[in-house]
């Protein structure tokens, strides 16, 4: 499983990538963290508010950080 997380690493981007990672980690999921900072690339996958979590190139959430929880039912 691929987990993207889009933003230019600000607090909340760091923050959601933190979460992200626990979430994958709790779940015993095999999976490998991609950090997209660039605005154009962020735009290409149709965010235009960050942070955004992606999984396997699709779009989960965007403009704000969920809960361990909802990362959780994301990656499932």
């Amino acid at each position: 499983m691929k987990i993207q997380i889009l933003g230019t690493g600000c607090p909340k981007c760091k923050k959601l990538a933190e979460a992200a990672e626990t979430a994958a980690k709790e779940l015993g999921i095999d999976y490998e963290m991609e950090k997209i900072t660039e605005l154009n690339d962020i735009m290409n996958f149709g965010v235009m508010m960050t942070p955004g979590l992606a999984v396997d190139g699709e779009v989960k959430v965007s403009g704000k950080v969920p809960t361990l929880d909802e990362i959780k039912g994301m990656l499932k």
